[in-house]
This record gives C-alpha cells, structure tokens and sequence, in this order.
C-alpha cells in the first residue's frame, strides 16, 4: 500500500505542467466567468537588454507613459464594469479582463499575445484543461503590423481578436485573417473619404507620404490606384525607420521644391513627428495637408508651435462617440500594488511624479538616487488636466468601447441559445461550461445592436465595422489655442445622394487669401482647346492645345477635339459646330446685282441694236453687212446676256442644266454668225474678180444651213452631256472649310470641255479667216471688225481660265458671268458700234455711192 501510494504521487506529480518563465509585462487584471483580452500601446519607448546571449537576456522595459492611451485602456474596464452591472446583457455572468501594454513594438505585442492565449496560472494540471479559454476573445492590437502578425496565430485557435485602431485593408482578406475583426473602417475607405474631398476640391496635383509599414504601404498603394483615375502624384515618399533623419532630411526637400499644394500623409503621430518639426524649421507654408485618422487628432501634434505649417489640416478622423459615466469613473482610479495591476500604479507614479514606497526601494537599489516624492494614493486624479480624464473627444476610446459591447453581445447570443435550435451540429448550442472560441466567432459574425448614441455596430462580411468618419480641421479658437474642429461626415453605411458632407464655411483654409487652396500641375483647358500632354512629365501636367478649324471641344479638359459634320463648322471659340454659311451669288448681294444690272443693259442694247437694224434694214449699211446674218447675230447675242442670268441666284437642277445648255448653243450660234459673215466677205470680195459666180453657191439658204448646222452639232453635244452625266447642284467644301460654296457642278468634264472647245474651235477659224481677209480693200473692212471681236473673244476667254481656277466661293461664278459678257460686249461693240455710229450719226455714209467708194470728195 505504502509503494502504490508513492506511484500514485509520482503520476500526479509527473501530470502536473509548469510554466518555465513568465514575461514582465505591465498590464491590468480582474477575474470572472470569462476573461476578455486587451491590448494597447501605452508606454511609447522601449529598453532591448543586451542580445549577445554570453548570458540569458534580461526581459525587455517599458518606458513613456502615455496618458491618452491609457484612457483607451480604463475605457475597456469601464465597458466590462458597465456591462457586469446590466441586468438585460449578460445577466448573472462576470466578465473579467487582462490587458497588456505592448510598448509599440512587435517582441512585446508578441510577448502579450502569448500570454493572454496561455493564461495566468503557473501550473496547469491534467484535470484542468477544461472549461474556457484563458481569454475568448482580445480587444487590439492597435498596430496594423501586429495585428497581422498576432492574428496568424489567433486564426490556429480560431480565438477572435476585435480591434480598435488596426485599418489596414490587408485585414479584410478572411482567407488569410478569418479571426480578426474591427470596429474602426478599413483604410480602403479612410482612401475613398479622402479621394472625395480631392474631387470635391478639384485638387489634381498630389504629394503623398506614407510610413514604412503595412498600414502606410496599403494605404499609400490604394491611395495611388484610385488618384490614377483623376489625377497624378507629384511625389511618393516614405518614412523608413531604419534612416528616419536621412528620409526627413529628403522628404522635406522634395516638398518644398514641389508644385504641388495638397500632401497626404498616412503615418503615425509618432513617425511624423520627426519630419512636421523639420517642416516647422524649415518654414515651409502654403501646402494643405490631408491627415490620415492616425494623425489627424494628435493633440501632441496640433501645437501652437506648428500651426503656421500645419494649420487647415483636413483629417479623417475616427468616429467621436459620447460614453456617459465615463469621466467620472476616470477619476475613481487608486493604485493597488499588484503585480497584475501593475500599470496603475505606473500611471499613478507618472502623473503625480512620485513612487510608491516598494518601487523607491528597487529605483535606491538600481540608480543609488533618493531624490524623489513619496506617493500616498490619496492624489486627487480630478484636478489634473490630461489627455486621460478628458472625455470630451472621445474616439479610439469610443472604438474599444463598442469592441467590448460587440464581444458581449456575441457572448449574449451563445450563452442564452435555446436548446435544440443552436447553430452548431444537430442543432446544438454551445456548452457554456466548455466555450471554444471557434463557437464565440461565429456569433461574433452575427453581431448587429444598436447603441445608445443611436449608431448600429455591425461587422460586414470582412469583419470590417460600417464605414463612418468625421471629416475634422485644425484651428485656432478665440484663445489662440489650436483645436481640432468636426468640419464634416462621411458616411459609407447609409443610402445617401453624396457619402460626404461638408460644412463648407466651417473649414479654415491656412493661407493668406484664406480662400481654398488650389493644387494642379496646369489649369483646366477651357472649351475650345484640348490637353496635350508634356514631354516626360505626369498626365496631369499639360498644354492647352486650341482646336484646328473644324474642331470642337466643349467641355473643360477635353482629352481630343471632336470633328464637325460636314455641314457645320466651328465657331470663333471653337466649342460648338455651327451651321456653314452657304454662299452662292444671288441676286441680293451687291456683285450679283451688278452683273445683273450688266447683263440686263447688254440685252437690251443688243435689242436695241436690232431694232435699229430692222429700222433702217433698207438702208445700204445694213444690206451691205447681210441683214438677215445681222438679225441671227444679234438675236443670239442677246441670249449671250440673258444665259448669264442663269449662273446667278441658287443652283438648282433646272437652272444647272439651263445655265451651260443655253451658254453652249447661245455663244455657238453667235460665232456660228460670226464665221458665216467672214466667210461671205471672203467670197464676196473673190466675186468681184471676172468670171466667178461662187456667191450663187453660198446664197442665203446656204447661209442659214451652216448657222443652223455649226448650232445644231452644239446642241447634239448638250443633249448627250445632259443625257449621261448632267450637271447637278452640289455644296462645295473643299476650298472654303467655313463656308458651303453653292455651285453647279458640270457632272461630266468631258461634256463640259467639249461644249467649251466646240465655241474654241468655231472662234478659232473664224479669227484665222478673219485675219486672213483683214487686207480686203477699205470698202469691204467688215473683216477688220470680226478680227478685232474675236481678238477680244478670244483674249477674254483665254484670261478666263486662269481666273476661274483661282477664284474662291461665289467669285468662280462671277468670273464665268463676267467673262460671258465681256466676250459678248465685246463681239457687240466691235462688230456693231461702227455700223451704228454711220445708221444714226453719219447718215450721209449710209448711201450706195459711199460704200462703193464714189463720194467725191468735199472742196
């Protein structure tokens, strides 16, 4: 019996597993049915022992008290204290807590992790590896960067971790983070809130600065993606921590050499602390800093002494919540000199600058100094004015206070399961008596509660809270004190027309024009130009090119310039196409009224002509020059001037084919005349010879034939022209882009030049023949005049040519009217004006005997 009593002691013995080390941490504890975690970042320096492991390393220190995050802390407990007083949530059930500081550095966070998932006790005995977890679940870590690194572990045990300040966008990924949780949006729309201040400024042209981690570097990339849409980055830097002097010294180069107005900055206080005192120094103004929430409410930062730099600062800032009873319970802390609650008596000792007796003796020991305040713990917490009993802007604090809630809720939900209708398999509720954390994940998914503000807390399929922010600025109040001043909202969760609010004249803008600032590489291209970008610099720096004639833009910053219908052209500022003037020459402008005018006095003259010669048609003169020729001629000299006033007025298919038909057979039967009376002056001066009858052959009938012919082989030609391809009508843009040249179009070249080179070809025999018989005796000097009409004809139309082609618009017309009735006044002039000079002034040379050259002469 003795023996198995001694083996039965050795196996429990052996059954028994201690822990072989504890870390030194600083942190708080209570006890309760279950423990919740907490981690926080409240000392700000930390002392690494000596790693050259020659000996064990001594643990690692903390040092730095920060009050504001202390806060955070007792805000934690006070949601704990407020929740076990709830007769509704929780009811008959008390949570606990352990928190940890993690000196903001990733050893300790480590350090803290391990120790809330391993618990408290040294020994841990077979018999007691039942129940609940050390902790169910962590409120932090604070740091995106730990969170990463502390979630991988908590995701092997499946134990949830809520935080309050991580935003990394990193963390939503549930595949790589199934366990982590946040009730502080992810930076993916911190990055949205601010992409729609920009826009809703027009800022285009960026500077952005980011910290050397996962928070700075996610954001930042995000940042980047999204700014591509609408703008560029000036410069991208980041803080390293490695050279944070070299860097600093850089940055602030680069930002005060840059054109650009607007810097976003995604960093810590802590890390931009360094770089803000350098911009200080260095009195670097005029730029609008765009603060990330890590920054953008550090009352450490937004000092009178940087507000000449810094003042206008827009941030995004955590939603601020109220928290009632919250100051007063700040206030209620004493000191307990606990090794577990061993961070009050570290507050204690900070904010009164004394020490409590049994760490005087250790600080003796450590530094032989003895210059010191003895603390009492009967200090008066309430007449200190610090970040930690300040509860009037509350918002990391307002963020762990719904982490805790969230937990609770969840918790709620299993605890008070109804039996058989559980999530779990065969419809099974959790043991309470044996809580895995798996099983509190999957109700913390479900959370969904309204709190008394009003605001719903919920987690999206991310785990990420709803997406609410306060848009705040940095001002200076009536005192001179800078405060940081809610200027705005943006509100992601809700339905809205805009996500963001802004009350506008509530912003101060740190200027001197106090006006908002603004940030482009180059201005908006007015309506009317074009962007053309410039040479190996950014999209957004560019030139505004003016549209080419015939081009359009009409909004502001147009990447190209539209072409206008064929029909239209730009107007004088080149943003809109306008209906083209359509020119033609009409008979309401002044030159077509002139040539009008003309042509209507050639007409009539030609009439007049004509009467005259039917008037005195039995007068020597006008039987001499064959009457009946006389009469043809003249006839069709007045269509010469009347088919003029076809090419004037607007084109249209009838007057198109009449203008050329009646052009073509007028002018051939005029010329046709005209060789007929050369050719019977020819024969008649060669019938004066003896013997030669030849004028019996070329009678008068013969003379009509060969009209009528030399006219007819014209007018087979302009039946085929019009036949095949007639003219049309046709708007002419090709040599006036502004204008729509009205014109007649001949439709087939080859008709049109054989009309004109069929009148060439009779003009061009006549003018031989009439040159050739220019030497006839005096009498017979009909044949001078013809040559001298058809020197002019020929001349005119010869002239025409050139002038037709270069001739823009309505003045191709009017040199072709112009040309048919110089031709024609001329054939008028020269042929008639000596026969009407002798009819009407010299009647005494109208007489037989004078033509035949008897007169005799005067004494």
């Amino acid at each position: 019996m003795f023996a198995l009593a001694i083996f039965s002691a050795s196996a429990i013995n052996n059954s028994v597993c201690k822990i072989q080390e504890k870390f030194q941490l600083n942190g708080l504890y209570k006890n309760g049915d279950f423990i919740i975690g907490g981690i926080f970042e409240i000392s700000f320096k930390i002392n690494i022992p000596e790693l050259s492991f020659r000996y064990k390393p001594k643990q690692w220190t903390c040092e730095s008290f920060e009050f504001s995050v202390f806060q955070w802390a007792m805000t934690m407990i006070f949601a704990i204290e407020e929740i076990n007083r709830d007769q509704i949530l929780l009811p008959n059930i008390t949570l606990g807590y352990r928190l940890y500081d993690n000196c903001v550095k990733l050893p300790v966070a480590m350090r803290v992790a391990a120790a809330l998932i391993s618990g408290k006790e040294d020994e841990i005995k077979d018999y007691d590896c039942r129940g609940p977890p050390p902790v169910i679940a962590i409120i932090g870590d604070p740091v995106s960067t730990h969170s990463i690194a502390i979630s991988r572990i908590l995701s092997l045990f499946q134990m949830p971790m809520v935080s309050y300040s991580a935003s990394c966008s990193c963390l939503s990924n549930k595949n790589e983070y199934p366990s982590f949780f946040r009730t502080i949006p992810s930076d993916t729309f911190q990055v949205k809130a601010m992409i729609e201040i920009i826009k809703h400024y027009g800022w285009t042209w960026l500077g952005a600065i980011a910290s050397d981690d996962d928070y700075g570097q996610n954001a930042i990339k995000t940042l980047s993606e999204e700014v591509k849409n609408f703008g560029c980055l000036s410069f991208l830097e980041t803080i390293h921590k490695v050279n944070e002097k070299g860097d600093v010294a850089r940055i602030t180069r680069i930002i005060k050499e840059s054109t650009a107005n607007v810097i976003i900055v995604f960093t810590s206080e802590v890390e931009l602390k360094a770089l803000m005192t350098e911009v200080v120094s260095q009195n670097i103004t005029g730029k609008q800093w765009i603060a990330s929430e890590g920054w953008s409410t550090a009352t450490t930062l937004a000092t009178k002494e940087n507000f000449y730099s810094f003042g206008g600062t827009l941030g995004i800032a955590i939603r601020r919540g109220e928290i009632p009873g919250l100051e007063e319970f700040l206030c209620q802390i004493r000191p307990n000199y606990d090794p577990d609650n061993n961070l009050a008596i570290q507050f204690w000792e900070t904010l009164f600058q004394c020490k409590f007796e049994e760490n005087a003796v250790k600080s003796n020991l450590t530094t032989g100094l003895h210059d010191y305040n003895t603390c009492t713990g009967a200090e008066n917490v309430t007449g200190m004015n610090t970040a930690y009993n300040t509860a009037s802007d509350l918002r990391y604090s307002y963020n762990v206070y719904k982490a805790v809630y969230a937990v609770a809720h969840a918790l709620h939900a299993l605890v008070f399961c109804d039996s058989g209708k559980g999530p779990f398999e065969n419809n099974a509720c959790a043991d309470i008596a044996n809580i895995q954390p798996w099983q509190l994940l999957y109700y913390l998914k479900k959370v969904n509660f309204t709190n008394h503000l009003g605001e719903r807390v919920a987690f999206d399929e991310n785990g990420d809270a709803l997406a609410i922010y306060d848009i705040v600025n940095w001002q200076l109040d009536n005192n001179g004190r800078v405060i940081i001043k809610n200027v705005g909202v943006f509100d992601k969760s809700a339905a809205k027309v805009t996500d963001l609010l802004l009350k506008e004249n509530d912003i101060y803008w740190n200027l001197d024009s106090k006006l908002i600032p603004v940030s482009v590489c180059s201005q908006n291209c007015p309506a009317g130009t074009r962007k053309a970008p410039r040479k190996g610099q950014p999209l957004c720096c560019f030139d505004c090119i003016p549209c080419a004639e015939g081009e359009i833009s009409s909004e502001t910053d147009s990447i190209e310039c539209l072409k206008c219908p064929i029909d239209f052209w730009s107007n004088q500022g080149r943003t809109e196409c306008i209906l083209k003037e359509i020119e033609f020459l009409s008979f309401e402008d002044a030159m077509g009224m002139t040539l009008t005018t003309i042509a209507v006095c050639g007409a009539c003259l030609s009439v007049a002509v004509l009467a005259v010669f039917i008037h005195f048609r039995s007068s020597p003169v006008v039987k001499a020059n064959n009457s009946e020729l006389s009469f043809l001629l003249l006839i069709s000299l007045t269509l010469c001037f009347l088919c003029s006033l076809c090419f004037i007025g607007q084109p249209s298919h009838l007057t198109c084919k009449a203008m050329h038909m009646v052009f073509g057979i007028s002018f051939a039967m005029c010329i046709s005349c005209i060789l007929v009376k050369t050719i019977v002056v020819i024969m008649a001066f060669k019938a004066t010879l003896p013997g030669n009858n030849m004028m019996k052959w070329f009678g008068a009938l013969q003379q009509r034939c060969t009209v009528f012919l030399f006219t007819f082989i014209q007018l087979i030609t302009c039946i085929i022209w019009l036949t095949t391809s007639p003219p049309y009508p046709s708007k002419n843009t090709r040599y006036q882009n502004g204008k729509i040249i009205f014109e007649c179009d001949v439709g087939s070249l080859i008709g049109f030049s054989c009309l004109l080179g069929y009148i060439g070809l009779l003009a061009g025999i006549c003018f031989i023949l009439a040159f050739l018989a220019r030497n006839l005796p005096d009498t017979f000097n009909e044949a001078k005049f013809i040559t001298f009409s058809m020197l002019i004809f020929c001349a005119v139309w010869i002239t025409f040519i050139p002038a037709y082609v270069s001739s823009p618009g309505k003045f191709t017309v009017a040199v072709e009217v112009f040309a048919i009735l110089a031709s024609s006044f001329g054939i008028l002039f020269a042929i008639f004006s000596p026969k009407c000079y002798i009819i009407l002034l010299k009647p005494e040379k109208n007489t037989k005997k004078a033509l035949m050259g008897r007169v005799p002469p005067k004494k």
